[in-house]
């Protein structure tokens, strides 16, 4: 004999949802990026110019242990999802006079394997307008449409880091 609640349970709906994915709701559009000196490994020099892709946009500065150990990451996030939907933005921004050569930064770029657009923030002007609470590193994702969606400071969660990335692309822009 089936009694109704076990029909009830066989004809529930399977949910496919991840439950890895964070809570994404919208935080608002990106603050701009402040005056800076220059972009290394790219040609562009807006985060408005990658309107329609996910972006990351991860704050670092490459002697920072905390921001190193998130490299691996990082690098399999660049690696599995395909640049028509997804960029990561390294926005260096420097703690101590050794890492504000741009030269160290290239150098520290290739032995971390960080082979995205990497915007130099010598000054911490865009550093310090994006972050109340100033942390290395900083994660952000933004939307096909430059809205935060997620905010994550440190190290760890690289599995909702994925999946959060994933729903996001999976997302129609609005």
């Amino acid at each position: 004999d089936v009694t109704a609640t076990d029909a009830a349970v066989e004809e529930a709906p399977t949910t496919t949802v991840d439950p890895n994915v964070p809570d994404l709701a919208n935080r608002g559009l990106h603050p701009p990026l402040l005056a800076n000196d220059g972009w290394l490994q790219s040609d562009i020099t807006s985060l408005e110019e990658l309107e329609g892709k996910v972006v990351a946009v991860q704050f670092w500065t490459f002697g920072c242990h905390n921001c190193t150990a998130t490299m691996p990451h990082m690098r399999a996030l660049y690696d599995k999802y395909d640049r028509e939907d997804f960029e990561i933005v390294g926005i260096h921004a420097a703690e101590f006079e050794f890492e504000k050569d741009p030269e160290a930064i290239s150098e520290a770029a290739a032995d971390q394997g960080v082979t995205w657009p990497i915007l130099l923030d010598t000054d911490k002007k865009s550093f310090r307008s994006w972050q109340d609470r100033r942390f290395w590193p900083r994660l952000y994702l933004l939307d096909r449409d430059g809205h935060i969606r997620y905010d994550k400071i440190g190290e760890g969660r690289y599995d909702e880091i994925d999946a959060a990335v994933g729903a996001l692309i999976s997302e129609t822009s609005a």
